[in-house]
C-alpha cells in the first residue's frame, strides 16, 4: 500500500436528485463566448468560431443554499449562469444541472489588457456553485428550456438555451478533439447576456426548467 506524504485530499461531490448517490467530481470545463449577446456586450465578436475553454479545479464547487464569503482581490465580482453537463463517458451524458460561472471581473479585465492569462479571474474558491444534478432520464428536452438569474429577485439574465452558439454535443465533440472527457467531468457551457455586480448582502438564483436551481448568497 502506498504510503501518502500528506494526507490526500477529499472526493468533491454534487448531490444527485431524487437519489442517495453522489456524482465525484474530476475536472472542470468551461467554454466562453457562447452566447451572441452575452459576446457583444463583453465587447467581442459574436461570429462563430472555434470554442474558447478554460478550468476551473473542483475545489471550487460550492452547493446550492451555501453562504460565500465575497472574494479578496475584487471589486467587481460577477454572477454568470449557466447549463451544467455532468459527463458519464467520454461521449455519454449523465445528467445536467445549473451552475454560477462566478467572475473577478476587474482581475480579468486587467489581465486582458496586460495580455496575461486571466486564470485568477475564473478559477479560485468558491467560484464554480452548482446545483444538484438531474440524470439525463429524468430532464426535460432542454434543446429550447428557458435559463435565468435572478439578483435579490430581479432577474438579471433570461434566455433560452437554443442560442448558444455551440450546442451541447458539439462541446462535447471538441473537448474531446483536445482532452479525453472522463466519467466526473463537469461542464459550464457558457452564459447568456446580462452579466453583472454582485455585492455583500445579495442573493443569486439561477434556474432553467426542469433541472434543480442554484441559490448562493454572499456575506
Amino acid at each position: 500500500m502506498k504510503q501518502y506524504a500528506t494526507t490526500p485530499p477529499p472526493v468533491i461531490s454534487l448531490p444527485i436528485f431524487g437519489c442517495d448517490e453522489v456524482f465525484p467530481v474530476r475536472r472542470i470545463y468551461c467554454v466562453g463566448r457562447n452566447y451572441a449577446l452575452h459576446v457583444r456586450e463583453m465587447g467581442g465578436d459574436p461570429n462563430r468560431s472555434t470554442p474558447v475553454f478554460f478550468t476551473k479545479s473542483r475545489e471550487t464547487i460550492v452547493a446550492s443554499g451555501t453562504t460565500l464569503p465575497y472574494p479578496p482581490l475584487t471589486k467587481n465580482l460577477h454572477y454568470e449562469v449557466e447549463l451544467v453537463v455532468a459527463m458519464a463517458a467520454p461521449t455519454e451524458i449523465f445528467g445536467y444541472g445549473v451552475g454560477l460561472d462566478m467572475t473577478r471581473r476587474d482581475l480579468q479585465g486587467l489581465a486582458k489588457n496586460g495580455g496575461k492569462p486571466w486564470d485568477m479571474a475564473k478559477n479560485f474558491d468558491h467560484s464554480a456553485p452548482c446545483s444538484a444534478l438531474t440524470k439525463i432520464a429524468n430532464a426535460p428536452d432542454i434543446n429550447r428550456a428557458e435559463i435565468r438569474l435572478t439578483n435579490q429577485g430581479a432577474t438579471q439574465q433570461n434566455s433560452t438555451l437554443d442560442k448558444m452558439i455551440w450546442s451541447v454535443a458539439e462541446i462535447i465533440a471538441h473537448l474531446n478533439a483536445s482532452v479525453t472527457l472522463a466519467a466526473g467531468d463537469l461542464i459550464y457551457t457558457g452564459t447568456p447576456d446580462g452579466v453583472g455586480p454582485v455585492v455583500a448582502g445579495q442573493t443569486l438564483v439561477g434556474t432553467i426548467d426542469g433541472l434543480q436551481k442554484i441559490e448562493v448568497s454572499y456575506v
